[in-house]
């Protein structure tokens, strides 16, 4: 799961970063430079802590984000679109923060002579939407001359891409983002390979001064969240060993950081869940998307699972935290066999039978 963190130059993004992966890259990064950063977080999680306590395995491993610091949006594309390197590293995003600057700063004044979030959103989805725009009418013009040839791919096929893609322009050209239209499983197949920005998700990460009381932004668009976050006290409290951070979160009355819902709603708005294993070497979590299988788990652990899948032992995560252990929730009937067609639940601890 790759996120990432994308903004207007100034509005904090590198801050941002910093705070999430306890980093310290420059954040006086001059605007319009082509640069990434990437960093590994663990997705917080108070039900690996308790399987953790538990089973007290050698080793225990958190579900993972990767967030990539990715500078060079402007909000100011020109007619050729975002350029192709600074575009391949936004394609192979599964989803953005988008850094939004609220705060005043003399020492770092704003681009555009005034602080305006909803104007900065508004320029940088422009951005996103011009370049899926740019790509769906260069499609639009090769379709043209596939269908005035008359030779190569099944006339049918083109037609249907025509019918799409003349779909996707209209939408486009009414400035609504392509995450807020339903598509059928044929269409977002044939979509796959385009990497359409504004079909990602966004969470809108709203970057205030420390005591800042956040905009009001509505923001309504499907696959999307809004998260206030005082940006550089989260930065300076994650740079802090632990010990120091908790007595100083003790002293101003902050009992989470703000850094661990950002986590938590990336990892929920791209459609996520966890399954978990457990067993004296490792307890671990596993991401899988929602809805999918037992294979599909099994093969989230390794493929030979999946090719010799045979059955997935199955407990309900509070079943076994209820009764202690899964000695305790197979003698109770709690340890449920399932095929490979059953759909694993969030939070479910699973054991995979196979032979290969």
């Amino acid at each position: 799961m790759r996120l990432g963190i994308i903004g207007l130059p100034q509005s904090g993004k590198t801050t941002l970063f910093n705070a999430l992966t306890r980093g310290d890259q420059p954040v006086a990064v001059s605007g319009g430079r082509f640069d990434v950063h990437t960093g590994i977080v663990d997705v917080p999680d108070e039900r690996v802590d308790r399987l953790s306590a538990m089973f007290d395995p050698g080793k225990t491993t958190y579900a993972k984000v990767t967030y990539a610091d990715i500078a060079g949006l402007e909000g100011s594309t020109a007619k050729s679109g975002i350029s192709g390197p600074l575009l391949n590293q936004l394609t192979q995003m599964d989803g953005f923060v988008h850094v939004v600057r609220c705060f005043e700063s003399a020492v770092a004044p704003h681009p555009a002579g005034s602080v305006d979030a909803a104007r900065d959103i508004a320029a940088m989805d422009n951005e996103l939407l011009l370049n899926d725009l740019i790509t769906v009418e260069r499609k639009l013009e090769r379709l043209a001359e596939e269908r005035k040839k008359g030779a190569g791919r099944e006339k049918a096929v083109i037609e249907r891409e025509v019918v799409l893609f003349s779909k996707l322009n209209e939408v486009l050209s009414s400035e609504i983002p392509l995450r807020d239209i339903d598509l059928s499983p044929a269409e977002e197949k044939a979509l796959a390979g385009f990497g359409f920005l504004t079909r990602k998700p966004v969470l809108l990460l709203l970057n205030l001064s420390d005591g800042q009381t956040p905009p009001e932004i509505a923001y309504p668009h499907l696959r999307s969240d809004i998260v206030p976050l005082q940006g550089k006290l989260e930065m300076e409290l994650a740079q802090l060993p632990t010990e120091d951070a908790e007595l100083f979160m003790g002293e101003y009355g902050i009992e989470t950081l703000g850094l661990q819902r950002v986590i938590s709603l990336s990892y929920d708005l791209l459609g996520l869940q966890s399954f978990f294993t457990v067993g004296k070497d490792e307890v671990r979590a596993w991401t899988i998307a929602r809805q999918s299988s037992a294979v599909e788990a099994a093969a989230a652990i390794h493929s030979d699972l999946a090719k010799g899948f045979i059955r997935a032992e199955v407990v309900a995560y509070h079943d076994l935290v209820e009764l202690g252990g899964l000695a305790e929730a197979r003698a109770r009937g709690k340890l449920r066999l399932e095929g490979k067609d059953y759909i694993v639940q969030d939070g479910e601890i699973a054991h995979i039978r196979f032979n290969v």
